[in-house]
């Protein structure tokens, strides 16, 4: 059989794995293959005019009309299907909107498929099962398939958030130049002169890859902020995932009550979807997908707070998840995502500059972190969140494998030896917001009150401040990036601080973006972008 190798597809092991033998040839999984569109051309004309201005409500489509002219073709699913056949598979799900057939078989069958070799890996975080070189495709699906994940199970994204340090005695103070604080998400809200609103009739997605929420929690966090009626929150399981508490609030119902109280304080009478799926590229990518074309909920905007750098991806999730999110911009869907709590390295073991990813895409809304100390009811100073490697920096810098979008073009970074540099490739963060800490915001997880920050908290607060101005504005305002970015007036300028190797200055930055949010401004400029 003649078998092509998968473009994108390399995989290597994680750096400080060991393989331990093979993988067990009767163990079953499920695998997501990814379709190409049917109509890629016009796929790419319409995004482009999208990416290009913003806005354009009457041009979005609505998600049937997307599956329609923009989905899998229905030849290409046959193909999926007689191969699946051939080779002793399952297929359980397809949907041409998502352009994704999931299919399901053991070890075996998906080594003899896809011309792989599974093996098991040991790693210091855990084992997980996985692959070394490309994913081979037989004839009939050369050029129709464009990813295949799940074959890998390793751990794919970590949660963006940050435990504030406890003070002596657990005391926490209002803040003053220099000292630790926290506040409440309306806090934070009301210091960026968010627009009033409630965000109702909205609906906020957000992604999780693990731990759960109590309702009783909820319930008395929203009552102590005085929203008698909180945010009604519906979950939706996908590939298996449920909502489950582990009880440690360190752990990931941290990630997942933050942003759900985040969301809801901001905008109490939208509703919240949270998509619980397993930590894996196809988990992540399957929950993305579901949301975006969620006929149900219809999520006007989507709030991820997960990810990882850009070198621990391959290059064809990197694409899938990128053209979904390039199918989110053609519906009008305003996604935000965190860029990540570890400086200009992003966490990466090798010394270099990293991005994180799914923020480096470059149609999402990109949040980084900065720090916020208050005087009285306003904000008092405003700088890049780095606390000298204890507890973080706010994520950004430079992808190494997207490139340069046009509302980015003419802008450069600036390095802390000062050194300035023309930007080349697309360059994270788009936007920030109070990211640290010791600034940080009040929240309650399995029972117990908390003060957490990271880029994970401000993914969420710009989906709320969107939910408001959608609610306003009576239509989804989609991707924003080209507005703000012709508009940055709209934002706070950070221009103190760094994140490692880049520091903050005049104008857009690798910190902090164009700034912090001032909510009113842009909601006035929301408001006003034509809509033909």
């Amino acid at each position: 059989m003649v078998r092509h190798p998968l473009k994108g597809s390399e995989r290597k092991p994680l750096n400080g794995a060991k393989a331990v033998g093979k993988a067990d040839r009767s163990e079953r999984l499920e695998v997501s293959v990814i379709l190409r569109c049917r109509n890629s051309d016009g796929f790419d004309q319409r995004v482009s005019k999208l990416a290009r201005r913003g806005g354009g409500a009457r041009h979005h489509l609505s998600r049937e009309e997307f599956e329609q002219q923009f989905g899998a073709d229905p030849v290409d699913i046959d193909a999926v299907k007689r191969f699946a056949d051939a080779h002793g598979l399952s297929m359980v799900q397809q949907h041409a909107g998502r352009r994704t057939v999931v299919l399901s078989g053991t070890v075996a069958r998906f080594n003899k498929a896809f011309g792989v070799d599974l093996q098991r890996f040991q790693h210091p975080d855990g084992s997980y099962r996985g692959r070394v070189g490309s994913i081979n495709l037989p004839a009939e699906l050369h050029g129709c398939v464009e990813a295949v994940l799940g074959l890998d199970d390793r751990p794919i994204a970590k949660p963006h958030f940050r435990r504030a340090r406890p003070l002596p005695g657990n005391v926490r103070w209002h803040a003053s130049a220099g000292a630790a604080a926290s506040y409440t998400p309306l806090q934070i809200a009301d210091f960026y002169d968010f627009p009033a609103g409630s965000g109702e009739g909205e609906c906020v997605g957000i992604i999780e890859l693990g731990g759960g929420e109590r309702m009783t929690d909820l319930a008395a966090y929203f009552s102590e902020l005085g929203i008698n009626q909180g945010p009604k929150v519906r979950v939706v399981s996908v590939d298996h995932a449920k909502n489950h508490p582990t009880g440690d609030p360190n752990g990931p119902d941290g990630e997942v009550m933050l942003d759900i109280e985040v969301v809801g304080a901001i905008a109490p009478q939208a509703s919240i979807a949270a998509y619980f799926a397993p930590n894996t590229d196809a988990g992540f990518l399957d929950a993305i997908t579901t949301a975006i074309h969620d006929t149900q909920n219809k999520p006007s905007v989507i709030s991820i707070s997960w990810g990882g750098p850009e070198s621990s991806w391959t290059q064809q999730s990197m694409t899938a998840f990128d053209q979904a999110f390039q199918a989110a911009v053609a519906m009008g869907i305003t996604v935000c995502v965190a860029s990540g709590d570890n400086g200009s390295n992003d966490g990466a073991d090798n010394g270099g500059d990293h991005v994180d990813f799914p923020a480096s895409s470059p149609h999402v809304l990109a949040c980084g972190g900065t720090s916020l100390q208050a005087s009285g009811n306003a904000i008092g100073s405003e700088t890049v969140w780095n606390d000298g490697g204890q507890g973080g920096a706010g994520g950004g810098g430079i992808s190494t494998f997207f490139p340069l979008p046009a509302w980015q073009d003419g802008r450069q970074t600036t390095l802390t030896s000062g050194k300035t540099a023309p930007l080349m490739m697309r360059g994270v963060p788009d936007v920030s917001g109070d990211a640290d800490p010791e600034t940080g915001y009040d929240v309650r997880i399995d029972g117990t009150d908390a003060v957490i920050g990271g880029t994970s908290a401000v993914a969420p607060l710009w989906a709320g401040l969107i939910a408001r101005i959608n609610a306003a504005n009576g239509r989804p305002v989609g991707f924003v990036n080209p507005i703000l970015y012709a508009s940055p007036a709209a934002l706070h300028d950070i221009m103190r601080g760094n994140n490692g190797d880049f520091a903050a200055t005049l104008g857009w930055d690798a910190c902090t973006g164009l700034g912090s949010p001032d909510g009113a401004k842009i909601a006035t400029l929301l408001g006003q972008t034509p809509t033909s």
